[in-house]
């Protein structure tokens, strides 16, 4: 059940502390620890990338490319650690717009906005695009006779399940939340108990699967394209912080949020990963086809399991672009509450009795609707979506570590790294900075030109389609920004920061109400 704010009660508590960053409390603050929790695990949604991009890493290195689960699980762990510190002390919808905004200055703050909001738009269209490969499979099997390779049958899935989303985001974060925590309860539950039949009654491979590449030759750059799926999956952790005008005690619940969310998947995703592993009949025979989980499941299960299987998955691929839209239009209000977007008056507006801004869920879905009109694939989408996030994270962590280094934090929040922090703010750094070197690496396998695409895409003009792809939708995003910003937006009237750093209201926890859903 929802509580209404109640003047000295926790919710009251947590809107004067909203206050004290020049803000009022409009959206509506109902959300618990595991609301929090279930909205980040969406976004990372474990079975949603592994299936995205399960295929890829077995062909990029056999069993092997499994040890990249840890690696960039521990990777992101500890980014989200310097994440969930300092979503302690800005508790405001928006995340790393918000704290480049307190921590780095207004001309940084917008164009690490800016590139986040289009990294999450990016990845809305990328799960989207990823839905369509579970539910036609299903359908098929159902028999309803759908091609789930035709690019015109997968385009429509994604825009029906573009404009549910969108309706779903607009009429109530309630039902999203909801809608969310039962989905991540199945995924868990679907995905631990198929691991585990898999583990015990269809396990072709031994242990040792792990360590064998199928042939392919092990090297350090093979490695590091073989990590695309983990870098696909680990993200999104940040999403407890967007929501965090929506969370009761979110200086608290937010970073346990953060944190517990990169655990879950990491366990939850590393016993799938393992499973899928040993119950490939033949190796060999799955590198050579490009084997994904579901044709691993099929191999295994009869029709009408595999057909469950791919229900699950799709549930919990729905789930995921429900939270990602979610989190993306809260990106998109918190930017526009500070007149930081065009159009910001409209995008900031929240309806009085939805309490969600309409139009910004509006905004987020036509532009997340642009790149299926050049669709070549889930998998081409979701590798830039990613390198964008990886970037908006690096430039985050940048301005984190640029006010450790000048005295930040100056007060305490109920999470703190302490001493540790600056080694964590570093180790964070060098860890995204690979990443982005290993995104930005011009090959064929994960930044491919449009040529090097077999015809799936083509941008029209010979010269772009010899420039890997990534670059080029980077490239289109900073122009368009940089000429926003000099012609519009350095002038602009802004909602101005505290000039000292906000203390937090705490809430001792045994006054707080039991979590919600």
């Amino acid at each position: 059940m929802e509580d209404s704010i109640q003047p000295g009660g926790a919710d009251h508590v947590d809107t004067k502390d909203l206050a004290t960053f020049g803000y009022k409390q409009e959206l509506h603050r109902t959300l618990g620890f595991f609301s929090s929790f279930a909205a980040a695990f969406s976004y990372i949604s474990p079975s949603t990338g592994i299936f995205t991009l399960f295929a890829f890493g077995l062909v990029s290195l056999g069993g092997v490319f499994i040890w990249s689960w840890p690696v960039v699980a521990i990777g992101q762990f500890i980014v989200a650690l310097n994440f969930a510190e300092v979503s302690s002390h800005y508790p405001v919808a928006g995340s790393v717009f918000q704290w480049t905004k307190y921590l780095a200055g207004r001309p940084y703050a917008w164009f690490t906005g800016w590139i986040y909001i289009f990294a999450g738009i990016l990845t809305v269209t990328a799960v989207v695009v990823t839905l369509p490969l579970t539910v036609l499979p299903a359908l098929d099997n159902m028999g309803w006779h759908v091609d789930a390779g035709a690019l015109h049958d997968q385009i429509m899935v994604a825009a029906i399940t573009l404009i549910v989303i969108t309706v779903l985001n607009i009429f109530s974060v309630k039902l999203v939340a909801v809608i969310n925590n039962t989905g991540v309860f199945f995924e868990i539950v679907g995905m631990v108990v198929f691991a585990l039949i898999m583990l015990i009654v269809h396990h072709h491979q031994p242990i040792s699967v792990v360590t064998n590449s199928g042939g392919i030759h092990v090297t350090l750059p093979a490695f590091f394209a073989a990590m695309f799926m983990s870098l696909f999956v680990i993200y999104g952790f940040d999403t407890a912080s967007t929501l965090a005008e929506e969370t009761r005690d979110p200086r608290r619940k937010a970073p346990q949020a953060v944190l517990s969310s990169v655990a879950g998947a990491f366990v939850i995703g590393g016993i799938f990963l393992l499973a899928l592993l040993m119950a490939i009949p033949n190796l060999g025979i799955a590198i050579k086809q490009s084997w994904g989980p579901a044709q691993i499941i099929d191999a295994n299960f009869d029709k009408f399991w595999a057909t469950v299987y791919l229900v699950v998955v799709s549930c919990a691929i729905f789930v995921c672009c429900l939270a990602i839209m979610a989190a993306t239009v809260r990106l998109c209000f918190g930017m526009a509450r500070d007149n930081r977007l065009p159009a910001s008056k409209a995008l900031a507006k929240v309806h009085p009795t939805l309490y969600t801004p309409i139009w910004s869920c509006i905004a987020v879905a036509v532009i997340a609707a642009v790149p299926m009109l050049k669709y070549a694939g889930a998998g081409i989408v979701a590798i830039a979506a990613t390198a964008m996030i990886y970037l908006s994270y690096f430039l985050g962590n940048l301005a984190i570590v640029w006010a450790r280094a000048h005295g930040w934090p100056k007060v305490k929040t109920p999470f703190v790294l302490g001493r540790w922090g600056m080694l964590v703010n570093v180790l964070a750094l060098v860890y995204g900075g690979a990443m982005l070197i290993n995104f930005a690496w011009p090959r064929a396998a994960s930044n491919p030109e449009p040529n090097q695409t077999a015809g799936a895409l083509s941008l029209g003009i010979a010269w772009l389609n010899k420039i890997p792809i990534l670059y080029t939708v980077l490239l289109f995003v900073v122009v368009i920004g940089v000429l926003y910003y000099a012609v519009s937006e350095r002038n602009k009237t802004l909602v101005v920061a505290p000039p000292a750093e906000v203390g937090p209201f705490v809430i001792p926890p045994e006054s707080l109400p039991p979590d919600e859903v």
